[in-house]
């Protein structure tokens, strides 16, 4: 008989998931009494290892073939703690760690527990929403092209279908420099469109003033990229957006500036003296030196890319504290928040102002941040980081998500390994933040995802070019899409759906992962697919709200339950060749269900489906 303990279930742990300041966390554990133990003691440690308290739980009752001792603890100030179990016994005494769901004597994890500071919120309008990713070159275009002020050289597509540049420079550079002439307009026109997938949240890649397609490489903080269109036109397109019901998000890139920019100016594009020209430049305290001008520090040494000193009182006032700073400019000019690139390379520090910022300019703004891994934990450059414990950011990409529904799809795990995934993450951030995770499939770093549902090819890129799936591979491809972008929108969060995936768009990653959007040449299965997965989310209060509960993570099946004000949702997904008898209930959705009978249905080889109770 092993011990009973499980940080997931309220009859082991309450309240299930992080706490604030001095709220009481209970714990029981159930110890066969053939152990006989005589006192059982929790140690929590401090993130960095000192011990913080030692709860001692005392025996409760015994309950067939367990005896169960309880413990009660409060923290009295946000943290992060981790903890196991000693357990003392007539002969003696022993460790007890953490083992998936289980536990485990003298070997495996520590348990994890979040403080949070008490009275912490997000917006109501990014809990659960549904996100719409737009790399703005590349989705849509109406007009010319304004190339007035366009940083040189550049290269603009007479076919909007023609393939994208991937052919390196003589001196072995990949520019990104060609262009299609996707603009704020375009994005405009197709906000009916947008719309109709459910969209509540439109998320664009950069749009400032800036040499690549990309516009990662910011040339000037505070101007759209003419090629984009004007501050107007931005402006224009926010309130059609809103009219719409949607909100708008926008890429913050405060790491790194362009080389080719108004504060680095290495090419004398811009008026002005950037660092690179002058030591006497106001941006020279921004950037660090080591021969100036020629070393410098610069983003994964990409030298069109040198790094800022994000601590440097310059650049804070500029981007964060000044009266017409960088995000006091954009959120003004009508966007609702920013999703904040590679949020680890961003200090603390530097995370708190400018979240503190942004809320003082908007309360009901939104802050999010790039993180690839569990965020509650997340160490990076040294420092594990307090995205929630300080308060730092509204939310993050849930790439965890992405992973597990990957392996989950491809057979690389199993369902169980999905649900684990998922519970760590809701159990690991306060509630507020994972009702607004942005659950993603596919981004502008990754695989398309109907491509990486099926395909590893890793060869060059002139290979990448060409390469389509084949008629085999796409049907497979097929029904992992559909399944995996209906778990997608329906696990806790917000999917984000990354422009011309619900296309049916192929490509590996950067650049083909960032054609045009193909317009008249959609899959519309796909289409109505995700279409529908939107209309679902917005009917349906317990998808975007609700609290999950797994009842179902076999092998190759996996069941869940999505709760909100006494409505229960049913979610099942088959991956297996074989069928999957379930209970009937309304019919939301389904695929591949072969019989419909009054008290069962039959979900077929990778079917899915969602019901209501």
């Amino acid at each position: 008989m092993r011990i009973l303990f499980d940080s997931k279930q309220l009859q082991y742990k309450t309240p299930f998931g992080t706490l604030v300041p001095d709220q009481i966390c209970t714990l029981n554990i159930h110890i066969p009494s053939s152990v006989q133990a005589t006192k059982v003691t929790c140690i929590l440690n401090h993130e960095y290892g000192a011990t913080a308290q030692e709860v001692t739980l005392e025996y409760k009752m015994k309950r067939g073939a367990y005896d169960i001792f309880q413990g009660k603890f409060s923290i009295p100030e946000p943290g992060l703690f981790f903890y196991y179990f000693y357990i003392t016994t007539r002969t003696g005494g022993f460790r007890l760690f953490k083992q998936g769901d289980d536990t485990n004597m003298e070997a495996g994890d520590l348990w994890q527990i979040s403080c949070v500071p008490a009275g912490f919120t997000t917006p109501d309008w990014a809990k659960g929403a549904t996100i719409y990713q737009v790399f703005p070159d590349r989705f849509h275009k109406v007009g010319k092209c304004d190339l007035t002020g366009k940083l040189e050289p550049y290269t603009v597509h007479s076919n909007w279908y023609d393939e994208v540049d991937w052919r390196p420079t003589p001196e072995g550079l990949v520019l990104n420099n060609d262009f299609y002439g996707g603009n704020f307009k375009g994005i405009t026109e197709k906000m009916d469109y947008i719309a109709s997938l459910g969209t509540t949240i439109l998320y664009l890649n950069p749009v400032s003033k800036s040499f690549s397609s990309h516009r990662y490489d910011t040339g000037d903080y505070k101007t759209p990229d003419p090629m984009l269109g004007t501050m107007a036109d931005f402006k224009a397109m926010c309130d059609a957006a809103h009219q719409h019901g949607i909100k708008v998000i926008l890429d913050g890139v405060y790491s790194h500036t362009g080389s080719d920019s108004l504060y680095f100016n290495k090419y004398n594009h811009f008026a002005g003296k950037g660092a690179y020209q002058s030591t006497e430049s106001p941006y020279i305290s921004w950037y660090s030196f080591h021969h100036w001008p020629h070393s410098y520090n610069s983003w994964w040494n990409f030298d069109t890319l040198p790094t800022v000193n994000k601590m440097d009182p310059e650049f804070i006032k500029y981007i964060i504290t000044d009266e017409d700073s960088v995000v006091a400019h954009w959120l003004k000019a009508g966007a609702d928040g920013f999703r904040l690139d590679v949020a680890d390379e961003l200090p603390d520090e530097f995370l708190k102002l400018l979240y503190d910022r942004v809320k003082e300019i908007n309360p009901d703004a939104y802050v999010l941040g790039e993180v690839w891994e569990d965020a509650s934990n997340k160490t990076a450059y040294g420092r594990r980081r307090q995205y929630f414990t300080n308060a730092e950011l509204d939310s993050v990409m849930n790439y965890p998500f992405r992973t597990a529904i990957l392996n989950f799809m491809r057979g690389w795990d199993s369902g169980h390994g999905l649900k684990e995934t998922v519970m760590s993450i809701v159990e690991n951030y306060p509630r507020e933040v994972w009702l607004c995770n942005m659950n993603l499939l596919g981004t502008h770093d990754t695989p398309r995802i109907l491509t990486a549902l099926v395909d590893d090819f890793d060869g060059s890129r002139e290979e990448k070019a060409r390469r389509r799936l084949s008629r085999n591979q796409f049907d497979v491809a097929h029904d992992r899409l559909l399944m995996a972008s209906f778990l997608q929108y329906t696990l806790p969060g917000s999917p984000s759906l990354y422009y011309g995936d619900e296309a049916g768009m192929e490509g590996y990653k950067d650049p083909f992962n960032r054609r045009t959007y193909p317009w008249g040449r959609e899959n519309w299965e796909f289409m109505n697919h995700f279409k529908r997965l939107g209309q679902l989310r917005r009917e349906h209060e317990a998808l975007r709200l609700g609290d999950i509960e797994f009842f179902q993570a076999g092998d190759k099946h996996v069941g869940f339950t999505r709760t909100y004000n006494g409505k229960t949702l049913r979610i099942y997904c088959n991956r297996s060749a074989d069928t999957w008898e379930i209970p009937s209930g309304k019919l939301l959705l389904g695929y591949n269900l072969q019989v419909v009978a009054p008290d069962w249905l039959t979900i077929g080889p990778r079917g899915f489906c969602i019901t209501e109770d």
